[in-house]
């Protein structure tokens, strides 16, 4: 990066501080703005604070926090809340202090929370438990900036002791609390917050929003790769402009080569909404609540800041982190023709935590029986218990499943049904050795897909990251499994039992499952190639990977899949698959 000593910066300064927009001169001097000049005129660039995501999950771009900054600083982003909840069910605590190291690594402000909820709930299979002792001992660390998303909402509602303690070791070391409770309204959202949680970003409707904002809370305004909930809630923008944030949540490659947090600085311009009300959502709440050290354009803080060609499309001409260049024409030439600063190579570790392994790498001595084999067609066998089968319903752009009885497509084996729209779906335990487990995976049905041939496979699969998969047969869905568990973790498509070379169709995710250890454009346009190969195979969903791997996320209304069974998110308890 350029040498960050002395940089004079002129242009027509947004500062949300003082509500107006003034030309200015910058001086940038040791990271810092040692002078801020009012001028009489400036026909520069706009100069706006850094932006910040005030939630996401940073494993979800399945990129490591170093390579996830390359592409976000292409947008004026300089810092995001991250909560590394991913690569905690994964790994634990050791997957937690490897996502600070790697953020280290670049210039980039990661402000990590400590994950609340590994496991996330008791009804599936993760591979590690984080309990009180253990998030006050990531709390105490100066590196761990909050305590992250308390999923188990029921429990904070019964005061559960262990969440309480955790809420407890956050409030002594002062540290902000952060909530998730999709749908909570009314009473029960004024005793979640009164827990101490305060913030909320899984609302779905304005009515829901504005009962959070009565009990106290901030509300995160979402719009991720799969979940997308601005369109509910902008009008938070002009009813309650100082009570709400923007974030992403979860944030695929080829969206975020894309945008970040300036597209939903163009989205609300455009409602209507006062600019000033949306730059302070994305830079001066999140910076003041989450107290991270990031500038706002006042003299003595930090020199982050991003400049725009203008104030409706928010296209980023150059961002700056302490000063440095991060982005724009003093770089060099990237692989898709930007001009990127030139940022450390990635890490060389890969951690991972893989115990299923193909049968035939085992030794002869541990062969499976074949109603243990996970990756052969029998595994994926539906057998027929009832008439009516109880179907999730996937609900394209949403976290939320619907659900529905319909009858059972005949067969025993039941079969899919692609042409109604009926896939079968499993999760398959991936932290327990094949020769150990004693059941087979989870099956189900579901509907809102739209495949019509083949199978897609992610070993990203929220929460606890098991291997989630649909598909229109069982051969299908066992050759896209056994594509996951050769690579040990990724994504993966197969047109069929009988394609050519399923190979074509993984991008592997060798870092804990979740993340690449490839560059972030070269991710990106391998997962745009998996997405298009869904879309080809009859996929209707804007991003059909992502949906897939929320289908296993029980604490998300209403019907999801675990690897121990079919499982109803609005009464906390497994549900019946046949009546």
């Amino acid at each position: 990066m350029e040498a960050p000593n002395t940089h004079i910066l002129e242009g027509r300064l947004v500062d949300p501080l003082a509500d107006r927009i003034v030309p200015a001169r910058l001086v940038f001097r040791d990271s810092r703005i040692a002078e801020r000049v009012e001028l009489r005129h400036s026909s520069g660039p706009f100069i706006l604070p850094g932006l910040v995501d005030a939630h996401v999950h940073v494993e979800s771009s399945m990129l490591p926090p170093s390579s996830f900054a390359r592409l976000a600083v292409q947008h004026g982003t300089v810092g995001t809340v991250s909560d590394p909840h991913e690569i905690a069910n994964v790994l634990g605590a050791e997957g937690v202090h490897w996502m600070v190291r790697d953020g280290l690594r670049v210039p980039f402000k990661f402000c990590f929370g400590a994950p609340s909820c590994v496991p996330a709930t008791p009804f599936e299979t993760a591979g590690a438990q984080l309990d009180a002792k253990a998030v006050a001992a990531l709390l105490a660390d100066p590196h761990i900036g909050y305590l992250a998303e308390v999923m188990n909402y029921p429990g904070v509602l019964q005061r559960d002791a262990e969440l309480m303690a955790m809420i407890a070791a956050a409030r002594g070391e002062g540290k902000p609390v952060d909530g998730h409770a999709p749908g909570l309204r009314g009473a029960d959202a004024r005793r979640y917050a009164e827990a101490g949680i305060q913030t909320d970003h899984e609302c779905f409707t304005l009515d829901e929003a504005l009962d959070k904002i009565a009990a106290g809370m901030w509300i995160l305004i979402r719009e991720g790769s799969a979940a997308k909930n601005f369109e509910a809630l902008h009008p938070l923008l002009s009813s309650h402009p100082e009570r709400v944030m923007f974030c992403s949540d979860d944030k695929h490659p080829d969206d975020l080569m894309r945008g970040h947090i300036n597209q939903l600085l163009a989205r609300s311009v455009a409602k209507g909404h006062a600019l000033m009300a949306a730059v302070r959502a994305a830079t001066v709440h999140p910076i003041r609540h989450y107290r991270l050290p990031a500038g706002l354009l006042q003299e003595g803080d930090p020199a982050d800041c991003c400049l725009v060609e203008d104030l409706e499309a928010f296209r980023v001409l150059e961002t700056r982190i302490d000063g440095a260049l991060a982005y724009g024409a003093g770089g060099t030439a990237s692989a898709t023709g930007k001009l990127v600063c030139p940022w450390p190579q990635l890490a060389l570790d890969r951690p991972n935590a893989f115990g299923l392994e193909l049968p035939e790498t085992q030794p002869p001595q541990t062969e499976l029986p074949p109603e243990l084999d996970p990756c052969r067609p029998e595994a994926f066998a539906l057998p027929r218990e009832g008439d009516q089968v109880q179907v999730i319903v996937a609900e394209d752009g949403q976290l939320v499943t619907g659900s529905e009885w319909v009858p059972a497509p005949a067969g025993d084996p039941v079969p899919a049904d692609p042409e109604q729209d009926l896939l079968l779906m499993t999760v398959v335990n991936r932290y327990t050795p094949a020769a150990a487990l004693r059941q087979k995976p989870a099956m189900a049905l579901v509907r809102g897909i739209g495949l019509k041939q083949g199978a897609l496979a992610s070993s990203v699969a929220h929460d606890s990251h098991n291997i989630v998969a649909v598909g229109c047969d069982a051969e299908s869905l066992a050759r896209v499994v056994r594509l996951l568990v050769a690579e040990k973790g990724g994504i993966a498509a197969t047109a069929g039992p009988q394609a050519a070379d399923p190979k074509d169709a993984v991008l592997p995710l060798p870092i804990a499952g979740l993340m690449s250890d490839r560059e972030g454009p070269w991710v990106a346009e391998a997962y745009e190639r998996l997405d298009a190969q869904a879309k080809a195979q009859g996929a209707t969903l804007k991003a059909p990977f992502m949906t897939l791997s929320v289908l296993a996320l029980v604490v998300i209304p209403s019907l999801k899949l675990s690897d121990q069974g079919l499982f109803d998110g609005n009464r906390f308890a497994f549900a019946p698959l046949f009546r």
